[in-house]
């Protein structure tokens, strides 16, 4: 899988674009966190809460093809590096909110944007553009682990900083962490190699390509299948500290959840990157997505006990964000990658639509019913439908290397 990054400037590209993806996603899976500590100093409720946290799910994607066309019209250096410093300022300024609106320009607003301009849309675009083809579906694969690998670290340390110098405290941190982050984007941004950025025909345009896309009926079809991986993620990462809450079980077993779903999702995003080499993209999306189906059903079934949690984690964990390599490799396939950060980005919006309800319908689901019974039933037959409309999507068969 890793042959194809055979030099150090390309593991030097691929592993800097993953490192800021680690801050951004890191800071970003982990809000959920806050929402029980938030509640207690405001005492705003949880739906008030829950719906600037929707806010921000729906922001990050809304930036995301702004990101993209912005990065790929003129470069992904000040994208990167106006999103570190928007989010580093959104968790700092976060500690003085105390109303919902507050709340919705802290976290809502600076910290999604932020974060979303150093995300998946522009770091898979800018380095998709820096590598050779052979590497790219590797690369995306570790860019992709390194953002899991953000969730691991900043789960569980940003719960021992909640409990040992309180929500501000760790909220201050958060943003240090963040602007730690800067000195990678000078090698995310390095000059485009010409030869890697060849492509095949006359350029038709940002407009034309963005049209073409939103015409076609395999990306409509890709954009309604990530939908549902938008509003499963969002749903989970806001509101499975309150699951494991009404479980009577303590905090810990939340951020230790969390953790796990993002050491899960390293293995799972090598492994979608490296399969995405050797099948069909939309295939591996429809068994991903079908296994999450599963999974809640067996959860449901399941006692809830510290160790339900940790499997239920590691299970989802796998196909959490494993998703964007296949994803972006459609796009790719579909659209060339001149505007991959645009087209991809428009299909990250898409997600964080998902994403908004996820969130907030967990919150009004929990504000009026107690529990999330309906949103596990709404998050499994979205995932078994999210399985189904993959598989008509037109991909071409991935054909294998020709023999030496």
């Amino acid at each position: 899988m890793f042959r194809s990054l055979n030099t150090p400037a390309l593991w030097a590209v691929t592993l800097s674009a993953a490192g800021v993806l680690m801050v951004t996603m890191g800071a970003r899976q982990s809000l959920g966190l806050f929402l029980a500590p938030l509640n207690t100093s405001t005492a705003l409720g949880i739906a008030s809460i829950s719906l600037a946290m929707a806010v921000g799910q729906f922001m990050w994607g809304a930036v995301q093809p702004i990101a993209g066309a912005v990065a790929d019209r003129y470069g992904p250096r000040r994208v990167l590096l106006g999103g570190l410093v928007l989010l580093a300022l959104g968790s700092a300024v976060t500690p003085f909110m105390n109303s919902t609106w507050g709340l919705i320009f802290s976290l809502g607003l600076l910290s999604a944007i932020g974060s979303g301009s150093g995300s998946f849309s522009v770091l898979i675009g800018a380095a998709s553009k820096r590598l050779p083809l052979e590497a790219r579906g590797a690369a995306s694969g570790i860019i992709n682990a390194g953002g899991s690998f953000g969730q691991f670290v900043f789960a569980p340390v940003l719960q021992k900083l909640i409990q040992a110098i309180g929500w501000m405290g760790a909220m201050w941190a958060l943003a240090a962490a963040t602007l730690a982050a800067l000195p990678l984007v000078g090698i995310v941004s390095q000059p485009v190699d010409p030869h890697h950025h060849a492509v095949a025909g006359a350029d038709p345009g940002l407009r034309r390509s963005v049209g073409d896309a939103l015409a076609d009926r395999s990306y409509l079809l890709l954009n309604a299948g990530f939908f549902t991986c938008g509003f499963h993620i969002a749903f989970l990462v806001t509101h499975l500290p309150g699951e494991v809450n009404l479980c009577g079980l303590p905090p810990a077993v939340a951020s230790w959840s969390l953790a796990i779903i993002g050491l899960a999702n390293i293995f799972g995003s090598l492994f979608a990157g490296a399969c995405v080499a050797r099948y069909r993209s939309k295939n591996i999306l429809a068994c991903m997505y079908g296994s999450r189906a599963l999974l809640i059903a067996l959860y449901l079934a399941a006692p809830h006990t510290d160790l339900t949690f940790y499997l239920f984690a590691a299970g989802l964990g796998f196909t959490w964000l494993a998703t964007v390599p296949p994803t972006a490799a459609i796009v790719g396939k579909l659209f060339g990658v001149r505007y991959l950060g645009t087209l991809f980005g428009l299909t990250l919006l898409s997600h964080q639509i998902g994403g908004f309800l996820g969130a907030w319908l967990g919150g009004l689901s929990i504000t009026r019913f107690g529990d999330y019974t309906w949103m596990w039933y709404a998050d499994m037959a979205l995932a078994g439908m999210a399985a189904l409309v993959n598989l008509p999507i037109r991909e071409a068969p991935v054909l294998a290397p020709a023999a030496a």
